[in-house]
């Protein structure tokens, strides 16, 4: 999965559905669920994966609010339609994308 910087974050989410998952890499539920993600990605080809390291990209960090790490959000169209926050295995990722994009 790709990882995105600051300056490809806005063109990225501007259009169509993109999940992305804000980590870094000392987190250790950033580690457990990196997998998940990748893994559930095949299965969503209408959806843009990508990741955002929030030590090398603070601003985005502080433009969304992220206090805590992992936090995964969905776009559409450039506007956030769902969140979560921690660790999920694959099943409730799953679930997160199919309620959230339905």
């Amino acid at each position: 999965m790709k990882i995105i910087n600051a300056a490809e974050f806005d063109e990225m989410i501007k259009s169509g559905t993109t999940l992305i998952d804000f980590f870094a890499d000392w987190c250790g539920p950033c580690k457990m669920l990196g997998p998940v993600i990748e893994e559930v990605a095949s299965e969503y080809p209408q959806i843009a994966f990508a990741k955002v390291n929030v030590d090398d990209n603070m601003d985005l960090a502080e433009r969304f609010q992220i206090m805590s790490i992992p936090q995964v959000y969905i776009f559409r169209d450039g506007e956030v339609i769902g969140k979560f926050g921690g660790y999920r295995d694959i099943g409730g990722v799953r679930a997160f994308i199919d309620e959230t994009v339905k």
